[in-house]
């Protein structure tokens, strides 16, 4: 049966492979042997190898193991736990916040712990899958929404119960498209039709806003939703997520989120990690000037040779293929010339969306940008794409 499967996914060019990196996260890496420009790492501002992040993360382990040994409400709180969760709050000038093992974790808990059976969920058709599997383990009703599409969510707004309890859902920045979600329409919907609004702010969180605080400071809109996701695990260096919001609301999801009462905790190590990435966000702010700068010329450059895009306003810049074989020839030209940016392909995109999804960092420096665009232009060229 899994041979048969394997098989049909090879016929369809959708077979995954794992690839061996072979040294610290960076610009370039290691990989089969070869340096590469790596243009697919979502760690955004270059923190995952800070000798600030790792010395954080040294001392941890050093202090209070590898691991944390069992869940956070049996034996697994540490110091470093609750001194994240503090900064995070002060980050999002919340009350308090709540860590959990990975962004997917945070989303399955928290969506069944704000909806349940008998209730409404509206979600963007782009979501990300852990919020989607959120959205199915609730037992609430789930429907979902063309991308972005203000209009069609009022008119699904109108058309239920109005006692009817409802939830919206969405990325803040779509981490295969590199746009954003219409916050101020969807939160000015929900409340006139009286709904929550949960944001996925993964790829947002240290990126978008004029302090590194998300999608949600990008806008304007912080104060206009009660709690706040994030993960740790992007821009911020480091692995884990976050819910932060008002003190009773974090102290309901740690009694009911299933994702955080039954697993074990992440290691001090990777909350220690994870608070120095947030202090470097603070203290260095040059960094994110560098990813926006890079993130303008690498943008301009792709576009001037007559690649295209989504309308990406961020330093996710996916350069559409459509078809899944050429997405994966492209991408292999590109390894050839040294630049390692794979090709996304369903399920993970729609079909004949193909593409190859590029980030870029603030570590990036101009003489690689300008490798990676004669790398596109070269290979373009041979495939009949430019």
């Amino acid at each position: 049966m899994f041979e048969k499967h394997l098989h049909q996914l090879e016929a369809r060019h959708l077979v995954r492979r794992l690839r061996l990196i072979e040294s610290e996260p960076g610009p370039v890496v290691i990989t089969e042997g070869r340096r590469v420009i790596l243009m697919a790492s979502n760690d955004y501002l270059g923190l995952a190898a800070h000798p600030k992040v790792k010395a954080a993360a040294i001392a941890a382990t050093e202090a209070f193991g590898a691991g944390s040994g069992a869940s956070r409400l049996l034996s697994g709180t540490f110091p470093p736990h609750m001194e994240l969760e503090a900064a995070l709050a002060r980050f999002k000038g919340t009350e308090a916040a709540l860590l959990f093992g990975s962004g997917y974790l945070a989303n399955l808990g928290l969506v069944p712990a704000l909806i349940g059976s008998g209730g409404l969920i509206l979600a963007d058709r782009l979501c990300h899958a852990s919020l989607i599997d959120g959205c199915r383990l609730s037992g609430a009703e789930f429907r979902v929404f063309r991308h972005r599409d203000v209009a069609q969510v009022r008119t699904l707004l109108a058309r239920r119960s109005a006692r009817r309890e409802t939830l919206l859902v969405t990325d803040g920045l779509f981490s295969m498209d590199g746009d954003v979600a219409p916050l101020p329409e969807l939160i000015a919907l929900a409340d006139r039709y009286g709904a929550r609004v949960l944001v996925d702010d993964a790829h947002g969180t240290g990126v978008m806003g004029p302090h590194g605080r998300g999608t949600l400071e990008h806008f304007g809109v912080e104060s206009r939703l009660p709690f706040h996701m994030g993960t740790l695990g992007k821009a911020l260096g480091s692995s884990g997520a976050y819910v932060a919001g008002p003190d009773n609301f974090i102290r309901y999801l740690l009694n009911t989120a299933r994702s955080f009462i039954y697993t074990t905790a992440p290691p001090p190590a990777t909350a220690a990690a994870s608070l120095a990435g947030l202090e470097i966000l603070r203290s260095e702010p040059e960094r994110r000037t560098r990813l926006w700068a890079n993130r303008e010329h690498l943008y301009a450059g792709l576009t001037s040779l007559g690649f295209h895009t989504t309308e990406t306003v961020s330093p996710i810049i996916p350069v559409l293929i459509g078809d899944a074989d050429m997405a994966t020839r492209m991408a292999e030209r590109l390894f050839q010339s040294g630049v390692y940016a794979p090709a996304i392909r369903p399920p993970t995109v729609p079909r004949q969306s193909s593409r190859i999804r590029v980030t870029v960092t603030s570590e990036h420096s101009h003489e690689q940008l300008e490798s990676v665009l004669a790398a596109f232009q070269d290979a373009g060229r041979a495939l009949g794409l430019v």
